[in-house]
């Protein structure tokens, strides 16, 4: 009966569920989006009235602290914090920071503030000083809401003085100058009073980008953006009703809307949250997947590369069904190790903050091609551009673009009061991505690099990303970023930064035997000709590599 409501709940939004391959999947799946939507009410409300049981959200910690959520619970939990937030006068339309990592009260928060029609603005805790300002006098931020930990809390104290915007700063914890939210939460009223209405265009969330190059840029999304996201769930992450999904990201990224909150309940999915404190390790997922019989995996390649250095075949992972990767491109070695061990291929994705899943390997209706970034999603006309706006034949690098459609669902709606910089990236009815590919005589696309990563060498163009699939297939490297030094000779030459795995010392023989690696994987002239052994590679707070700041270093 469950699964029968499940695809009735679907069919609301969806003109039609299932396809019989590729084509039909593309040409005919259309959203109906009604024009009041709500996601806290439409979906997770009409969850708590139809099946008030029914598993919602499953934490953990590292320090062995455990939290199983019901839609009961999140209806209930989520009505009060709306409550709270109209009892101090947070209306519709006013802006919230949510700095909350993974803590479980950023769901139930989360739900509060999209009830009374508040503009939600997620942001990472690794934010400094600076970060706050800048980010709240920007978004001209009302209230801040933020994990108990010393150094952020001491930040966002330091920044008030110049924040006038901000006229509350609350944390999860009682700590001196915040108020403690879960205590006002607790103390509100059930009984949600609250005459905000929100249309589906209403905006819903900012998201800072993590900003490579610049300052960042306010992507903002509106509330028909959570349903755009049955696309990233049912026929890219496969999440299922009474599946469980576990997505590795915290809540300050929108990946954590890809696989943390929208399309895993439009399907019936349980979330699956792992709250850890300190440095990072990989293999202490291992164990949680066996031990909450997690049905669906989602990391970026950076952690499956850690993994697959694992001995996997220790662990049960009976329960998993599906694994999907996004954030960089797949490299083919990690694709293959990870099959090797556990039996399960990867899906890669690709997206942005600026829009939902637009490329694809969509289990069932196309079929993976190792490294390739797959098809279009149905939401997107995706074409390759010349750079004077022409589209590139089959086989020839273009930049990814989106032509934007008169029904056009889950792609941004501009840079938050910043007209000149959207116009920038959306020209003439088209979408520019910044991103270069080609694609294949099967429609498959293939990544190449950003723009700015394109290296011109004695009259070759380079891109990046080949270059770095050939370095990762070598046992010693464990990351590496490519980039451009210039030559008086070529113009420019290949270098490679290395981080290496366990075990090995970077030294001359090993430079000589990675390059001859290379020259074997991929066309010689490609090879690095400086190789630079690090401990780590700059990363923005969102975990991507700053090879901008290794070019700077070049120069």
């Amino acid at each position: 009966m469950e699964a029968f409501f499940i695809m009735d709940f679907l069919s609301k939004y969806c003109n039609k569920i299932d396809f019989d391959n590729y084509e039909d999947f593309y040409n005919n799946f259309k959203l109906n989006v009604p024009a009041d939507f709500n996601f806290a009410y439409d979906i997770v409300d009409e969850y708590a009235r139809l099946t008030p049981e029914k598993k919602a959200l499953v934490w953990c910690d590292d320090k062995g602290e455990e939290k199983i959520f019901n839609f009961a619970d999140m209806k209930r939990l989520s009505d009060k914090a709306a409550s709270y937030f109209t009892s101090v006068g947070i209306k519709k339309g006013d802006c919230v920071m949510l700095t909350l990592q993974r803590r479980y009260e950023y769901w139930t928060i989360l739900l509060g503030l999209c009830k009374i029609g508040a503009v939600i603005i997620p942001a990472t805790h690794l934010l400094t000083k600076k970060d706050i300002i800048y980010r709240v006098n920007r978004a001209e931020i009302k209230m801040l809401i933020t994990i108990d930990e010393d150094d952020l809390c001491e930040n966002i104290l330091l920044a008030r003085k110049d924040t006038p915007s901000l006229k509350f700063i609350c944390c999860l914890t009682d700590k001196t100058g915040f108020i403690n939210i879960n205590t006002e939460i607790e103390k509100a009223t059930e009984k949600l009073v609250c005459d905000y209405k929100t249309n589906c265009k209403d905006l819903l969330f900012l998201y800072f980008t993590s900003g490579t190059t610049g300052m960042p840029k306010m992507v903002a999304h509106i509330h028909e953006y959570a349903l755009a996201h049955i696309i990233t769930a049912k026929y890219w992450l496969c999440d299922f009703d009474g599946g469980l999904h576990f997505t590795l990201s915290e809540t300050g990224w929108a990946k954590a809307s890809w696989g943390k909150l929208f399309g895993q309940w439009l399907c019936g999915s349980a979330i699956f949250v792992y709250d850890f404190h300190g440095k990072f390790h990989p293999v202490d997922l291992l164990p949680l997947i066996e031990k909450y019989q997690v049905t669906n995996f989602c990391a970026p390649p950076t952690v499956y590369r850690f993994l697959m250095k694992e001995d996997l075949k220790k662990y049960n992972f009976s329960s998993l069904k599906h694994m999907t990767t996004a954030g960089e491109a797949l490299n083919p070695e990690i694709f293959k190790q990870i099959k090797d061990k556990t039996g399960l291929s990867l899906y890669e994705g690709f997206g942005q903050t600026e829009v939902v899943l637009m490329l694809a390997a969509f289990r069932g209706y196309n079929h993976t091609k190792v490294g390739s970034m797959g098809q279009p999603c149905p939401l997107y006309d995706v074409f390759l551009s010349d750079d004077d706006g022409n589209e590139v034949p089959v086989g020839e690098e273009g930049e990814i673009c989106i032509r934007i459609k008169a029904d056009q669902h889950g792609l941004f709606n501009g840079y938050y009061k910043d007209d000149e910089l959207t116009n920038t990236q959306i020209r003439n009815g088209v979408y520019h991505l910044g991103d270069l590919a080609y694609c294949d005589e099967e429609g498959y696309f293939w990544f190449v690099g950003r723009k700015d990563d394109i290296i011109k060498s004695s009259g070759y163009r380079i891109g990046p990303f080949e270059v770095e699939s050939a370095l990762l297939e070598h046992p010693a490297v464990m990351e590496c970023a490519i980039t451009a030094v210039p030559d008086e000779i070529r113009g420019q030459i290949v270098k490679a930064t290395v981080v290496l795995a366990k075990g090995y010392t970077g030294n001359a023989d090993l430079i000589k035997e990675l390059q001859n690696y290379v020259k074997k994987a991929t066309a010689p002239y490609k090879y690095p000709r400086i190789i630079e052994f690090v401990e780590a590679l700059p990363k923005t707070i969102s975990g991507k590599i700053r090879r901008v700041e290794i070019r700077e270093k070049n120069k």
